[in-house]
């Protein structure tokens, strides 16, 4: 099955604004262009139920529905319970409710296991649980791949290991990592796993249920939406870990780690994700209960992807002046490129600016990963990221620019 792009621009206003035309837009992994249905929830949200919801009265009552019909329909797409999904501001503070719940949970001397290829996200919280006594171990990349073994993992496991923390992929590096073997890895060694899924849930609806991590998170506005963190906490662990919110909410599972009241509009909104992965089932005949209409979602953008992919790839990867990060197989990773140069990369995305390319340069908050690399963190990496919105013929453009600048 080919994925329809044109019908699939179409669901994306940006694609048609005048001031964005004649852009190649390859910075998707700070942020996604929105999608035309959110963008119609958010309106007509505050055109018409910008009120307290779940009051008594019509337009109450429809925002508390609205918000109630965003949960219910992302937690059936990822295959968990309504209840184990809820919202929060962003996922950097999402992730560090959480670690202040596992502060008050875990005992000194205990430990959590994070990584050095993460975003600073799912590790400066983690990390600053060691002034209260916590054991942070962490789990090395491989210097010269920037890969994690799942060996080097097994030998940091043991009965003191509370937590494992880990992303699905980098957001520079980009590889994907293998969720399913280390949940079963840090499960069998008695610990819970928490998945950064920010830079993967872009390039299609994460199978959570699934594949068994214990915390799954992944921002909204990378994923065609607005800007939200959405978390999953299965049931199991969240009934453990103390409440964090206001202590009549503290049955409420979707509201123990939501300390603050949640953005009412964006919360509805974010159905309007789940509406255009119905539009792209509908459209390319994807049937069966939600989880499978959105992993048949997810496997076609990963086609797409993939084959865009490739072709950038097998271009960078021979040049003696580029160090590209991560795999050179495209089924191998993320459509997350950085490389690192021999000059500033913000320099590279401005040369690039200049044939109407959008794309970064700099350490994306992935300090650790390009440090362990022996990447200059003042030169950085220049990032090229696309999704499955993106054409070939932008592709295309963007390696004519990459002969010119590099």
């Amino acid at each position: 099955m080919t994925l329809d792009i044109d019908f699939v621009r179409a669901q994306f206003p940006a694609f048609d604004e005048p001031t964005l035309q004649d852009q190649a837009f390859f910075e998707n992994a700070g942020g996604s262009y929105t999608c035309a249905p959110v963008i119609a929830r958010l309106e007509r949200y505050y055109r018409q139920r910008k009120v307290q919801p779940y009051g008594p009265y019509e337009a109450s009552r429809l925002a508390g529905e609205e918000m109630d019909e965003a949960r219910t329909r992302l937690a059936a797409l990822m295959g968990v319970a309504t209840d184990e999904l809820s919202f929060g501001p962003s996922t950097t503070q999402n992730t560090y409710v959480l670690a202040q719940a596992f502060r008050q949970w875990m005992s000194p001397g205990e430990a959590i296991i994070v990584t050095d290829q993460d975003h600073e996200a799912n590790s400066g919280p983690w990390r600053r649980l060691a002034d209260e006594g916590i054991e942070i171990r962490e789990w090395r990349i491989d210097p010269e791949t920037g890969l994690l073994r799942l060996e080097d993992l097994e030998s940091l496991l043991d009965e003191q290991v509370r937590l494992v923390c880990f992303p699905h992929c980098s957001n520079v590096i980009g590889a994907i990592n293998p969720v399913v073997e280390i949940t079963a890895a840090a499960h069998a060694a008695g610990a819970f796993v928490c998945v950064d899924g920010v830079s993967y849930a872009p390039h299609g609806v994460p199978d959570v249920g699934g594949m068994g991590p214990d915390i799954y998170l992944f921002s909204a506005y990378k994923t065609y939406g607005p800007h939200q963190g959405i978390m999953v906490i299965r049931r199991e662990l969240g009934s453990l870990l103390p409440n964090q919110a206001h202590f009549f909410n503290g049955d409420v599972l979707y509201k123990r780690f939501t300390p603050a009241g949640p953005d009412h509009a964006q919360v509805a909104a974010c159905a309007g994700m789940a509406d255009y992965v119905d539009a792209l089932a509908d459209r390319h005949g994807i049937g069966g209960d939600a989880s499978e209409r959105g992993q048949g979602v997810h496997d076609l953008m990963r086609a797409h992807e993939e084959e865009l992919l490739q072709p950038l790839l097998d271009h960078l990867k021979g040049r003696n002046a580029v160090r590209l990060l991560g795999p050179d197989v495209a089924a191998q990773r993320a459509p997350t490129v950085a490389v690192a140069l021999n000059r500033p990369a913000i320099e590279a995305a401005a040369d690039l600016a200049d044939w109407g390319i959008m794309a970064g340069g700099g350490d994306f908050y992935a300090v650790r990963p390009l440090k362990a690399l022996g990447i200059d963190r003042n030169k950085g990496v220049l990032r090229l990221s696309f999704v499955h919105y993106t054409r070939r013929e932008e592709i295309d453009k963007l390696l004519n620019a990459l002969d010119d600048i590099l």
